[in-house]
């Protein structure tokens, strides 16, 4: 799964010249549902009081699956996700999305989330092939 990166913005990226907001709407232009989910654990983040929203259910097609896997495997996307909306991403399995407050990485969900124990107690059979 790749970003689709028009040739004005490659040309800039090879000068070093991108924005975060030219990356962040390629990554959008590129990655529609994992924009749709990151976007809304954001929208929930925000609305609510808790320290963290999530997104857990799983994605219709694998093409879903391998834009929302791009856009969480990348040090790159990711950071630059969490940027734009002020937020930190937590990602198990091959679809659970969180997003945190910016102080609740300290917090004791945020350890549990992101924990091997967590990790372990989110799969299930139906989640091996995933």
């Amino acid at each position: 799964m790749s970003l689709d990166v028009p040739a004005d913005l490659l040309a800039r990226a090879e000068s070093g010249a991108v924005t975060d907001a030219e990356f962040v709407a390629c990554v959008r232009d590129s990655l529609p549902y994992a924009w749709q989910v990151i976007s809304q654990v954001a929208t929930d983040l925000a609305a609510g009081t808790a320290g963290f929203a999530d997104h857990a259910t799983p994605p219709p097609s694998e093409q879903e699956r391998g834009q929302l896997l791009r856009a969480l495997a990348s040090d790159a996307i990711r950071g630059g996700l969490e940027r734009h909306f002020g937020m930190k991403l937590a990602f198990q399995n091959c679809h659970r999305v969180a997003a945190f407050r910016p102080a609740a990485v300290d917090s004791d969900d945020y350890r549990e989330f992101i924990s091997p124990a967590g990790q372990l107690r989110n799969q299930s059979p139906e989640l091996r092939d995933c």
